[in-house]
């Protein structure tokens, strides 16, 4: 196992550093002058000074690497190469300067990722205590007229986008029975701390939470159910029976077990998609959350925001990658996680 875990950081690693440059250098191909920008926001007081609007033009452009290549940039970037002097750069945790906000890329980051997270745990939490009950009943009783009900009721939801749901919950829930407020993170003015503060964020979130769990069932519940329907029909499971086991192990011990490996994909990457799967739902909602930072970033340039993010996905998405195949071997023991 450990073996199979340095190697797997490994290829984590050189995976990280080329698309890392990739995606360094994709940003660097937009047509967009940093240093012209900066220069222009002070542009009065160079209105009869065309020397000294360029002087200051080529000071942003040295300050910020412009004059030297992508890759001098791109290292420098990375904390390998110094600036007068410092080793400055993402190994040492600098994430950058946010332009937009006028203050470092991390703080920027902290109140977006603590939204999301409080956001989509909440939500994948309820979506998954609702679709692994309803899939494995609705596999046991395949067939039935509850179980026909259950997979109608999930195509539906799963061919609904989730702005229509949004809309729909709104209405309902809004402007018909007015339960929960329509936008935003708190209540206006407050200044709550401890639980009063947890719970006015949930109350506010309590829409975009059941528009998200509700959005999700229909995909994961049939998801669920195929899986936990193939692994009944194994031999082993007919085995079981023949022993004269009680149905409730031969479910829950036996058949779940098997039907759990590829349920843990879905289940591992259902957690990883806290961290990017509700740009949609935070826009709506106007939500302070890393999905709408990002739109945010883009549309005000502020690329060293969004190639944070973006470095932030990949790295997320190889992280669970690793934790799905260390998983799989610790869900079923037939599977080996060797080197």
């Amino acid at each position: 196992m450990a073996k199979y875990l340095f190697k797997r950081i490994g290829y984590m690693l050189l995976i990280l550093a080329i698309l890392s440059f990739l995606m360094y250098l994709i940003y660097n191909m937009i047509p967009y002058d940093r240093a012209r920008a900066l220069v222009e926001e002070q542009k009065a007081v160079y209105k009869n000074d065309p020397a000294g609007f360029e002087a200051a033009y080529q000071k942003y452009r040295h300050e910020l690497g412009l004059d030297r290549s992508v890759v001098f940039r791109y290292f420098r970037w990375l904390g390998l190469v110094p600036i007068d002097g410092v080793y400055d750069g993402l190994l040492q945790g600098n994430f950058g300067w946010s332009f937009q906000y006028s203050r470092p890329a991390a703080e920027v980051l902290a109140g977006p990722l603590r939204s999301t997270v409080f956001l989509n745990l909440f939500a994948t939490v309820l979506a998954l205590a609702v679709t692994i009950p309803l899939g494995i009943f609705c596999a046991v009783h395949r067939g039935s007229r509850r179980d026909t009900a259950v997979q109608i009721g999930t195509i539906v939801g799963y061919s609904i986008p989730g702005f229509i749901m949004a809309i729909l919950f709104i209405c309902l829930f809004a402007v018909i029975v007015p339960v929960f407020p329509v936008s935003g993170m708190k209540t206006p003015g407050s200044s709550y701390t401890g639980f009063r503060k947890f719970f006015d964020e949930l109350y506010y979130m309590g829409l975009p939470i059941l528009v998200m769990t509700f959005s999700s069932l229909g995909g994961m519940t049939r998801y669920v159910r195929a899986s936990m329907t193939e692994a009944l029909a194994m031999d082993c499971i007919r085995t079981a029976r023949a022993k004269g086991l009680r149905e409730r192990v031969v479910i829950y011990s036996h058949a779940w077990r098997n039907a759990l490996i590829p349920v843990i994909t879905l289940i591992i990457g259902w957690f990883i998609r806290i961290f990017s799967g509700s740009l949609m739902i935070e826009n709506i909602f106007a939500l302070n959350g890393m999905g709408r930072l990002y739109i945010t970033c883009l549309n005000a340039n502020d690329y060293e925001v969004v190639l944070i993010l973006q470095m932030f996905y990949v790295a997320l998405a190889l992280l669970g990658n690793l934790l799905i195949d260390i998983a799989y071997g610790i869900a079923d023991p037939r599977v080996r996680v060797s080197g």
